[in-house]
């Protein structure tokens, strides 16, 4: 059985991020990404001020990424709308081209990549990971990056039970003319009971359409996203104006059960849980990249000074310093679901549109890495 000092599992921005920083300092570092080409995954489209910040620190500059810039952020409630500047540019980008460079970025430092080859189970013990092809790995370390998708022999501790479980949903649209104006440097969420809808252009000019809905809302019409969109005009009917001349340019995407609040408490040495594995933030907070890079950063640090024995403290650190953005994210996603108390927030927030920034503030990761 082969050994690595380095295995890394999954090619997001987190999985990119650790085989780069461990490859640059000269450790021996296995990328595997299930998929044989880019995609884009139901999650992302949005990389805030901080996680930029953190890709220029990883040595990754914004001209590499392209980007639409987003300098405004929109919530909709009905037809009420609350608009406010961003304190800092964001950029909407298609995770196609984020994963496609942060992937190149850990080749180039030295990482072995391999596409196409699907992690299958994870034996804690010896720290190996069997594959779909018949091989199987084992590493000094292993960085878990799966995304909100679990590996076998590696599910989420202590993971709660929501009751009511999200679904998320992600298509990509053509807009026309009128949509591409009006969301033009923007990002725009659009609440509804329960669940959301967020918006907004990528790089290609294209529109980034992300739906977190409870499984009861689509259950009810049927389970299919086409007919939710169609039965969101009631509740939110801008939504509906928006998308109505756009034209679908790839199927719908979809993920259950997602584990919105979930944080890990602990972990066994030598295994490092990093992204969604590590934390997962309600993603109407736009905070789930840099929770990626932060977390990989962190990650591959504790193993370069502590070795495998510093997954430990790493866990515990990150889930402290994620704690609290979190809470506030949970905060904020259940008054957006909830038509009760987004209608009259919506009021006062258009008094002060800026608190809009300064709740979304609240939830963010620090970029100090």
């Amino acid at each position: 059985m082969n050994r690595m000092p380095a295995l890394v599992i999954g090619g997001g921005p987190a999985g990119s991020i650790a085989a780069m920083r461990l490859a640059k300092a000269g450790m021996r570092t296995l990328l595997v990404e299930r998929s044989h080409e880019g995609h884009d995954p139901v999650c992302g489209g949005f990389v805030s001020a901080d996680a930029l910040k953190m890709l220029q620190q990883a040595g990754i500059s914004k001209h590499a990424l392209g980007g639409h810039r987003i300098e405004k952020f929109r919530v909709v409630v009905g037809e009420r709308v609350i608009e406010t500047r961003l304190p800092f540019p964001a950029i909407g980008l298609s995770r196609r081209k984020l994963d496609a460079v942060l992937i190149e970025a850990a080749r180039s430092a030295g990482a072995r990549i391999e596409h196409g080859l699907a992690a299958r189970e994870l034996d804690a013990d010896d720290r190996s990971v069997s594959f779909a092809d018949g091989r199987r790995i084992a590493a000094d370390a292993v960085f878990l990056a799966t995304g909100k998708l679990n590996l076998r022999g590696a599910d989420r501790p202590g993971e709660p039970d929501h009751g009511e479980a999200m679904v998320g949903l992600r298509i990509a649209l053509r807009p026309d003319r009128s949509c591409a104006t009006a969301l033009a440097g923007t990002i725009e969420l659009h609440p509804f009971e329960g669940g959301y809808c967020g918006l907004v252009l990528q790089e290609d000019r294209n529109l980034n359409l992300c739906l977190s809905v409870a499984t009861k809302r689509l259950r009810a019409v049927g389970g299919s996203a086409d007919a939710l969109l169609a039965d969101l005009a009631r509740d939110a009917p801008l939504l509906a104006r928006r998308i109505a001349g756009s034209q679908p340019i790839d199927s719908w995407r979809s993920i259950a059960r997602i584990p919105y609040g979930w944080r890990a408490p602990d972990t066994e040495p030598g295994i490092f849980r990093i992204g969604d594995q590590a934390a997962v933030i309600a993603s109407l907070a736009g905070d789930g990249i840099a929770i990626a890079i932060a977390s990989a950063t962190a990650a591959s640090k504790a193993l370069l000074r502590d070795g495998p024995a510093g997954a430990s403290a790493y866990q515990h650190d990150f889930a402290a310093r994620s704690r609290w953005p979190l809470a506030v994210g949970e905060m904020l996603r259940a008054a957006a679901e909830r038509p009760a108390w987004s209608r009259p927030i919506s009021r006062l927030l258009q008094l002060q549109p800026r608190a809009l920034a300064w709740g979304a503030s609240l939830t963010r990761i620090s970029a100090t890495v």
